[in-house]
């Protein structure tokens, strides 16, 4: 059935935050006015992603014209079609100003730039907040499914893999593993049975970029596994969902039941041969399970714990069979590389690091939320032009990047490129892309002890280095706060976080010492000045040691 022919889009804001401010509401208004007015057959109204920063939601977007309102009520939702798309004027008043918008905002470089300007560079987002999820013809309309199109029906699943090979394209989940080579391992092996897996576990605190492909542009994962699919020789495809993800889920399940409806998931896809099923696994709240073969033992129905490695999961994966497992934002990349070739991608970012690179960016900044901007740009320009300055004016102190696991990195490292290769040679690492940003009025030790909670409450217990290793060092931490800490400490802490790196049976217990390893090397002073009983950012709740008991001389009554 084709599509009606309409002159406009409205597209409220549907992301978790939206909805829970009556996002809903404000839809159901729009469809009411638009009723009353006789629009409702030329006027599309859907949900989209969030095209605004946090404070601006609910917002309204309105295509062609690409206006965008927020915060909007109800009742701003009926003035809307009155003045905008019945009257055909703007509603100034309640426009969103143009520094909130999530997309394309310029701002000057610092001093000293010769006064070039940046904007997002958008190839994972194009799409969120221009279309609606739920909607596969919007997809369709913005080159969605063509890259998949073109691959199956005018290349060898060698050509498609050679072109993500050629592109430098590396995983986004954290690690940075050239993606072309992790499928290459697949589709050598000579199992009949390959399998694709897109880890969404995304449940690294502080990172929700996945979340927002999910949400706002769910069939650019479909179509990246589809072609994953095609290249290493595997029909079938899981998503392995973090369970919290219910409006994310739902959106995926609904994108791949009108993909199959239109013959571009399913058998036979496009009369080409090809076929690919794919299927939605939630998972049940593990952090753990983001190791992929913790996340492969929970597929299989089992306790969510990490395999021996070697065999990898692209030689024993999926139930015994060679799997690829990347990210969701890996393989959003897959159909813009394949729609616009190798050479197009590497023009992007760095030569050792190809590609844009999302961040979810939080903390002490007067701009929080997420930005799509070419891999190498320096923590720097993240701070002054896309979070627009810090908050109140403190003084950067440091950033955490990657999520709790990450490094935490001083101001030595604010012109750094934030690349794999760049930040790798300084010691530190760039993750999955969290960026917490630190003002002068943060302490080190608290910090450190409030991400050694977590990984405590999280490690699954399987080896010693770990679940021992992180209980030593929240207490050790712990006691440093309230001024109990031993002499020794700082030792203690650097050997224990040192043998768990070394020792721990997977990644979660390898990459939980990063931020207490790199707290000691870059901020060692504000750490020891503790074991004198002294916060020097005076947010730790000293306790002086308890006064020794007062005796009297025995000759005095």
């Amino acid at each position: 059935m084709m599509r009606r022919m309409i002159r406009a889009t409205i597209l409220v804001s549907g992301d978790p935050q939206s909805l829970g401010r009556g996002a809903e509401d404000v839809k159901l208004a729009i469809e009411a006015e638009l009723s009353f007015y006789g629009l409702e057959n030329e006027i599309e109204v859907g949900f989209g992603g969030g095209a605004t920063r946090a404070e601006m939601l609910p917002s309204v977007s309105i295509y062609p014209e690409g206006v965008i309102y927020g915060p909007v009520k109800p009742a701003d939702g009926a003035l809307i079609v009155e003045e905008h798309l019945y009257k055909g004027r703007i509603v100034e008043h309640l426009l969103a100003p143009p520094d909130a918008l999530v997309s394309g905002r310029l701002a000057a470089l610092p001093a000293g730039k010769e006064g070039k300007r940046y904007a997002e560079k958008r190839v994972l987002l194009r799409r969120v907040g221009v279309i609606d999820p739920y909607n596969i013809e919007d997809y369709v309309a913005h080159d969605g499914y063509f890259a998949l199109g073109q691959a199956i029906t005018t290349m060898t699943p060698a050509e498609v893999l050679n072109v993500v090979r050629e592109s430098g394209l590396q995983g986004r989940g954290g690690a940075g593993f050239p993606t072309g080579m992790k499928w290459s391992f697949v589709a050598s092996r000579p199992e009949e049975v390959h399998y694709v897996v897109c880890n969404a576990d995304e449940s690294e605190p502080g990172t929700f970029k996945d979340r927002m492909i999910l949400e706002g542009d769910p069939h650019a994962v479909l179509e990246g596994m589809a072609l994953a699919g095609y290249a290493v020789g595997a029909h079938e495809g899981w998503i392995y969902i973090r369970g919290e993800y219910i409006l994310s889920k739902e959106r995926l399940e609904q994108a791949i039941h009108q993909a199959e409806e239109l013959g571009v998931l399913g058998d036979d896809i496009m009369g080409s041969g090809f076929s690919f099923h794919i299927h939605v696994h939630a998972g049940a709240g593990a952090y753990v399970c983001g190791e992929e073969t913790a996340l492969l033992e929970s597929m299989e129905g089992k306790r969510g714990i990490p395999r021996i490695r070697p065999p990898y999961p692209t030689v024993y994966g999926y139930h015994g069979m060679p799997t690829v497992v990347n990210n969701v934002e890996t393989l959003a990349n897959v159909p813009p590389i394949l729609l616009n070739g190798a050479a197009w991608y590497r023009t992007l970012g760095t030569k050792r690091s190809p590609g844009t690179k999302l961040y979810s960016v939080m903390g002490d900044v007067n701009v929080t939320g997420l930005i799509e901007v070419p891999m190498g740009i320096t923590l720097r320009e993240v701070v002054d032009i896309y979070a627009g300055g810090m908050k109140e004016g403190k003084a950067f102190k440091c950033a955490q990047t990657g999520g709790s696991s990450g490094s935490i990195i001083p101001p030595d490292f604010l012109d750094t490129p934030m690349d794999y290769a760049s930040m790798a040679e300084k010691g530190a690492g760039l993750g999955s892309g969290a960026l917490l940003i630190c003002g002068q009025d943060t302490c080190i030790v608290d910090l450190a002890s409030v991400l050694l909670r977590f990984f405590k409450t999280e490690s699954c217990g399987k080896c010693t280095p770990c679940r021992i290793g992180t209980t030593r060092l929240l207490e050790t931490f712990d006691r440093l706060r309230v001024g109990q800490g031993k002499a020794e400490d700082l030792a203690t802490l650097e050997s224990i976080a040192q043998n768990m790196v070394k020792t721990s049976f997977c990644g979660l217990g390898q990459a939980a010492p990063t931020p207490v390893l790199t707290a000691l090397r870059f901020f060692r002073d504000e750490i020891a000045a503790h074991l004198d009983g002294h916060c020097p950012a005076g947010v730790c709740p000293m306790q002086a040691p308890p006064a020794a008991p007062k005796t009297r001389h025995k000759y005095i009554s």
